[in-house]
């Protein structure tokens, strides 16, 4: 655990973090306080804070689970002690963390007897597994439990349907939130108008992301819900068709974004994150690895520089090019290089 003396700025906003912890693995803890505030900013913050904190982080988790000659959720198997209901709220409460986009498959495949555990779900690189001793079922005979998996990333809550489908799969409500809880305090001092306040966020975490690191990407995400409203009411108009696009090489994709480039403080291209876009894993990996994390820095990159990076294929920059059109709706044209 790491506490550290609370000091307040009386000049400029500063955040701190004045306690953190680790109590398990599946469970963090941080302490944080911004200030000085002026009287009423600290409800504004924390509130607007609490929210983006419990509901706009994304979370990786299973949502279903196929398995065959399984009549319905509240069977039971000879040589598995648990009910496939009981095997449903294990995997439920397994904690992921991923670069995932969308959903991907995986599995389980065990022999008895034995504990089925965590570490037995075989997984694509991209996800990971925070604890890999959360248990799942136990095997009491020498039987196989062979399971097939749906992983997705997502936010909030997810309800599915109660009933199976034809397909033998069962549908498994999903709690995408990595942050368990949030509470918030208030100090205030000084007299009369002078009076300022000091704001105490504490959050807990499964372990999937810090505390800080939701802080981080709470914060994040609540910029990019205002930025529309940094722009002018006729920039979100849609740009008019051109009838005359003229097909684009790969060596002019450079200059065909300069429009793009010359509005960068209008759209605040810094403060969207390339994690935030439909890259493929792959592809999100290749870019981090170069120090790429904006838009603003994919942005100073030509596709000749993007080729050089390792592992890279003229497939990633067709598919950066199809993102980018789709989100910032520039005309780019879509012939196949």
């Amino acid at each position: 655990m790491v506490r550290e003396k609370v000091t307040v700025s009386t000049r400029t906003l500063q955040w701190k973090c004045v306690e953190s912890r680790t109590d398990s693995k599946r469970l963090y803890y941080g302490r944080f306080i911004l200030s000085p505030l002026m009287k009423g900013q600290a409800d504004t913050i924390s509130i607007a804070m609490r929210r983006a904190l419990l509901g706009e982080i994304e979370g990786t988790c299973i949502t279903r689970v196929k398995s065959e000659n399984v009549p319905h959720e509240y069977s039971t198997i000879t040589g598995i002690q648990e009910s496939i209901h009981e095997i449903l709220i294990n995997l439920k409460e397994i904690v992921l963390r991923s670069n995932l986009y969308g959903t991907c498959d995986a599995s389980i495949c065990v022999r008895g007897p034995g504990y089925v555990t965590a570490q037995d779900i075989i997984l694509p690189p991209y996800v990971e597994i925070v604890d890999n001793t959360q248990h799942i079922a136990t095997l009491t005979e020498p039987i196989n439990l062979c399971i097939g998996l749906e992983i997705e990333k997502n936010r909030g809550y997810l309800r599915k349907m109660p009933h199976n489908l034809q397909d033998g799969s069962y549908a498994i409500d999903a709690v995408f939130m990595p942050v368990r809880n949030v509470n918030h305090s208030i100090h205030s001092y000084g007299n009369g108008n002078q009076k300022q306040e000091i704001l105490f966020l504490e959050i807990w975490t499964n372990g999937s992301l810090t505390p800080k690191d939701a802080l981080y990407e709470a914060s994040r995400n609540l910029i990019d819900l205002f930025i529309p409203f940094l722009q002018k009411e006729e920039e979100n108009l849609p740009l008019e068709d051109n009838q005359d696009t003229i097909p684009l090489s790969p060596f002019t994709f450079h200059d065909k974004l300069d429009k793009l480039r010359n509005n960068k403080k209008k759209i605040a291209l810094k403060s969207i994150f390339i994690d935030q876009s439909e890259f493929s894993p792959r592809v999100y990996n290749c870019l981090k690895r170069s120090n790429i994390h904006t838009l603003s820095d994919l942005l100073n990159n030509s596709p000749e520089d993007l080729m050089k990076i390792d592992r890279f294929r003229l497939e990633d920059v067709k598919q950066i090019l199809s993102i980018l059109e789709k989100h910032f709706t520039i005309d780019l044209p879509k012939k196949k290089f």
